[in-house]
């Protein structure tokens, strides 16, 4: 079929009657008349030689070939809809699609993102955020923004910051601190990561104590509870140089552990576009320029 010569009206008036089974509320929708929809739905009816609803007395119910054709339609139109929404000011903006562990979107991205877009004012930049565990392809995402050691199967992997891991607590703690073994009478604070605390007491050469603390599934919140007062935390200083800078979190002791790194990842099998480019090279400025971690090249 010519696309010159598509039946768009008729088209857009069976998908918005599949979708309601009845002709009244698709008019309704599409602010024309009932008649109108069901003139244009006869159309298309004879123009593919089919019958695409059983008129029934109380509505209508697709036939095969009605429900056959609404999902490709109801795909077409909202990706039409998805690339005119694309446009503002007449100028077309590219969407980016990221999905961001919580610890780096709050503690390095979101302070930046203004110079992103005032850099970059023709992306859509469209942001998701996980406690680490991301699906690129079912989750249709262009990057994904991870913390551990780059080997991700089936993904390309840019470093953009070491995150060493130390404790970190609210001043009226740290004031009760004077070597790594006192940790062992306060509450420490885990992620779902169990080894860490571990690792950091083997580094600083003291005995593992008993370990009763809650688990979090996000450093953020982790910090928070540490920030009340609730116990200690063992997170990576650089994401959280605000709280620190403010004096509601303490650094009691210099001993880190390499705990892993945030990672820019993307599918083997997605190919950069020009938008994708400039925003993995964007992050990779900013990470070597401020300083926000050492880099992991």
């Amino acid at each position: 079929m010519d696309r010159a010569q598509l039946p768009l009206n008729a088209l857009r008036a069976f998908e918005a009657a599949a979708r309601h089974l009845n002709f009244t509320r698709a008019a309704i929708e599409l602010c024309v008349s009932q008649g109108a929809v069901s003139h244009h739905v006869a159309q298309l009816e004879r123009r593919i030689g089919a019958r695409l609803f059983h008129r029934l007395p109380r509505g209508l119910a697709l036939t095969d070939e009605g429900h056959a054709l609404v999902p490709i339609l109801a795909d077409a139109f909202d990706r039409m809809g998805a690339t005119l929404d694309q446009y503002e000011g007449g100028r077309f903006r590219e969407v980016v699609k990221i999905g961001v562990v919580g610890t780096f979107a709050t503690g390095w991205l979101l302070p930046r993102l203004d110079a992103f877009a005032r850099a970059h004012p023709a992306i859509d930049l469209r942001i998701s955020t996980n406690n680490n565990r991301v699906d690129l392809a079912g989750e249709a995402l262009d990057f994904a923004i991870r913390f551990g050691d780059g080997a991700w199967h089936g993904t390309h992997a840019d470093p953009i910051l070491d995150a060493p891991f130390t404790p970190l607590c609210a001043p009226a703690v740290a004031a009760r601190l004077t070597s790594p073994a006192d940790l062992a009478q306060e509450r420490l604070l885990r992620s779902y990561r169990p080894d860490e605390w571990t690792l950091w007491f083997k580094a600083a050469g003291a005995p593992v104590p008993l370990q009763r603390g809650p688990m979090f599934d996000s450093s953020a919140l982790m910090i928070s509870a540490a920030i009340g007062g609730f116990g200690v935390a063992l997170a990576p200083p650089a994401m959280f140089m605000r709280e620190l800078a403010a004096e509601q979190l303490v650094q009691p002791f210099p001993i880190v552990i390499d705990a892993g790194g945030y990672w820019l990842t993307r599918l083997m099998s997605r190919p950069e576009n020009e938008a994708m480019r400039c925003l993995r090279d964007w992050i990779m400025q900013q990470a070597a320029f401020e300083g926000g971690g050492q880099s992991l090249r």
